[in-house]
């Protein structure tokens, strides 16, 4: 530290110290932790308690940045509480569920007061200050109702806060962002536009009409306790992506990050060219270390999961305007929905077939491949000195069919693994000897992604049926092999896929379910032209195929009465498990 900054968390210090309240820094400066690092601590937890802090401060041993001088940004939201909260959530989970995510789903229902502003870490203590001394000065001003109208757009849902009601939140607002820079030293530009409360938000058009019914099934006017709130999150993530740990993983190397369920990491999805497929690179929240680690250990988690809370300003009880008893029966379980009763999980898909109606296509990512599991030299792993393969680990397979220039023909098509084949078999689809396979080239995976310049080596017909494939040999591609041109554009890939798929649907019986299998990839373009979606945008693109897990799907169903296709849920349950890592006995002796 600078002696200039070491004389200002001195001042701090001596300020915070002569308060009539114990301060929170005493019992972290008595465990030897430095006055700048325990207050960076304090506001990444919220300066609840100083052993919060402590916890995270032995967590972020190892973190590069526990000495930079990067504050935490806040904000202030007035969010709802009680019955009102209730029926909000509803719809959370209920748009979520029947509409898919839109940018709504990433933070809790909220009015926003003021935008994001930062503030140094010794200061965090005059925000809670400047927060109370505008609430006492509008609490008994504060409506005692705030009426809400259902507002709607082809992009935006929410409810917009009437005039009057209005003008007195935008006051406490404009309040407390004079006070924070009076107390705290802040840049504070509080929210003098329409005062909103978003339900959905860049979603689908053809969703608008679900979405806003939905919306009208919650009665604004139900009880009410608004809570002005302060929260804080870490500038540095705030376009990264957060993935939600699920399950434990241990390093297997030095440059991997460990992982517990419930940690949270922040991944930067323009720096992943480093990263094989499978993996990305992030950064920990709870470690603040930075290192690789398998996706598909991770889920999704909304944009506000790792917001801290810190500071709240409880206004009146707002009545209930309509408080008449639901008489309707609860579709609960458990606090959920419960699912659809048309949610299928059948054995196969000739007893699939039996039970649509409609004519339908089930989009299929592979199973494991083991270049997933044993990297790229996983042909160097299993091929003898004389150009052999052999079987080095189980999940190897037990035999490769033959190519015509031998085992080399493997090293960019590389074959399923032992759990792979297991993990498609568990689909029990059981379509082996009953279906032919119609290869189609149409539908391969973006050229760009591949290595080298020239047209992917894939098995052909006559190895694939010498290989004992039930295969099509009368089938006519859309697109042949030799028509792929090497790194196209993300337009001819999307243009493709499409032109692809239309074939493929139009060449089938009208009745019954098309299989797709195909690669991550294929899950995006081959639905998108059938629901009538424009192509993604490329970026979005590629960071969403890189989660979609082995035998992940899509299920789509044609409306032939409103003339579309839907995503329905797909006919068969995910398959979810660990990772069990490499084991060398005689590390494992020397080890003891």
């Amino acid at each position: 530290m600078a002696a200039g900054e070491t004389q200002l968390y001195a001042k701090v210090f001596n300020k915070l110290k002569g308060r009539s309240t114990p301060s929170l820094l005493d019992p972290l400066l008595g465990m030897g932790f430095p006055a700048h690092t325990a207050l960076k601590a304090l506001a990444a937890t919220g300066r609840k308690t100083a052993e919060e802090a402590s916890n995270w401060l032995h967590c972020h041993c190892n973190d590069p940045s526990l000495d930079d001088p990067i504050p935490q940004e806040y904000a202030l939201f007035l969010c709802p509480t009680g019955p009102l909260l209730d029926k909000l959530q509803d719809f959370w989970r209920e748009s979520r569920r029947q509409c898919a995510k839109n940018r709504a789903h990433e933070v809790f229902p909220h009015i926003t007061l003021c935008d994001f502003f930062t503030c140094e870490d010794q200061k965090v203590e005059y925000l809670y200050e400047a927060l109370k001394r505008a609430g006492d000065r509008t609490l008994r001003a504060f409506p005692s109702a705030v009426p809400l109208v259902l507002h709607s757009s082809v992009s935006y849902l929410g409810f917009f806060v009437d005039d009057s009601p209005a003008d007195i939140i935008r006051e406490f607002a404009v309040m407390f962002a004079t006070e924070a820079s009076v107390l705290a030293d802040c840049t504070v530009k509080p929210c003098t536009k329409q005062l909103h409360l978003t339900l959905a938000h860049k979603f689908y058009p053809h969703h608008q009409r679900t979405l806003e019914q939905l919306a009208r099934a919650i009665n604004p006017s139900h009880s009410c306790q608004w809570t002005a709130t302060l929260y804080s999150r870490d500038m540095r993530f705030v376009h990264y992506q957060t993935l939600r740990v699920l399950f434990q993983y241990k390093p297997q190397n030095v440059d991997e990050l460990t992982l517990s369920p419930g940690d949270y990491i922040f991944v930067d999805p323009t720096q992943q060219e480093e990263a094989s497929e499978g993996w990305v690179i992030g950064i920990s929240q709870r470690t603040g270390c930075r290192g690789f680690l398998p996706e598909n250990y991770t889920e999704r988690a909304s944009e506000c999961d790792t917001w801290v809370r810190h500071r709240t300003y409880t206004f009146s009880v707002t009545p209930d305007l309509n408080s008449r008893k639901d008489g309707e029966a609860s579709s609960r379980r458990n606090g959920e929905p419960n699912p659809p009763s048309s949610s299928r999980s059948l054995s196969s898909l000739q007893s699939l077939q039996a039970t649509i109606v409609r004519r339908s296509v089930l989009v299929v990512r592979h199973g494991e491949r083991v270049d997933q599991i044993f990297g790229k030299s996983w042909l160097q792993q299993c091929t003898t000195p004389d150009g052999r393969y052999y079987r080095p680990d189980l999940n190897f397979p037990r035999s490769l069919p033959k190519r015509s220039r031998g085992i080399k023909d493997f090293e960019n098509d590389p074959p399923l693994s032992s759990c792979g084949i297991f993990q498609s078999r568990m689909a029990e689809f059981k379509l082996e000897k009953k279906v032919k396979i119609r290869v189609e080239p149409g539908i391969f995976e973006w050229t760009k992604w591949e290595a080298g310049k020239t047209t992917p080596t894939l098995m052909t017909l006559e190895e694939m049926k010498e290989a004992d494939f039930n295969v099509s040999l009368d089938y006519r591609p859309a697109f042949p092999l030799a028509s792929l041109l090497p790194a196209e554009s993300y337009d001819d890939y999307v243009h493709r896929c499409a032109v692809s798929m239309e074939q493929i649907v139009s060449t089938c019986p009208q009745d019954g379910v098309i299989l797709v299998v195909g690669h991550s990839s294929a899950l995006d373009t081959c639905t998108r032209p059938l629901l009538g979606l424009p192509p993604r945008d490329c970026a979005d693109f590629a960071q969403l195929v890189r989660k979609v897990p082995s035998l992940g799907m899509c299920f789509c169903e044609e409306n032939k009465e409103e003339g579309k296709w839907e995503l329905v849920n797909p006919p068969v349950k995910t398959l979810t498990h660990g990772s069990n890592s490499a084991f060398n006995w005689r590390n494992w002796i020397q080890g003891n």
